[in-house]
């Protein structure tokens, strides 16, 4: 299971470009509600519309909460950041 800390460098890496690490963490837990957001959101850059959707259920989100992908990936980012560690 990824720490907090790893989460949050998966979101620098996504929003880096690197798809792969960021992917690789956020598959590590997939009951998590944050690691299922990320993972969700991962799928919406990839174009993996079916299966994004798939990873919002259970995250508290939906597709359609952002429309800008970088957007995403900062608010996850700020909710990594007020979990804290």
């Amino acid at each position: 299971m990824a720490s907090t800390e790893d989460l949050k460098r998966a979101v620098e890496c996504a929003i880096a470009g690197d798809w792969d690490d960021a992917h690789a963490i956020a598959q590590t837990d997939e009951r998590e509600p944050l690691h299922r957001w990320l993972h969700a959101c991962l799928h919406k850059i990839e174009g993996n519309t079916f299966n994004s959707r798939y990873w919002y259920r259970g995250s508290g989100r939906s597709y359609e909460d952002f429309a800008s992908p970088d957007a995403e990936l900062h608010a996850i980012r700020d909710a990594l950041n007020e979990r804290g560690t």
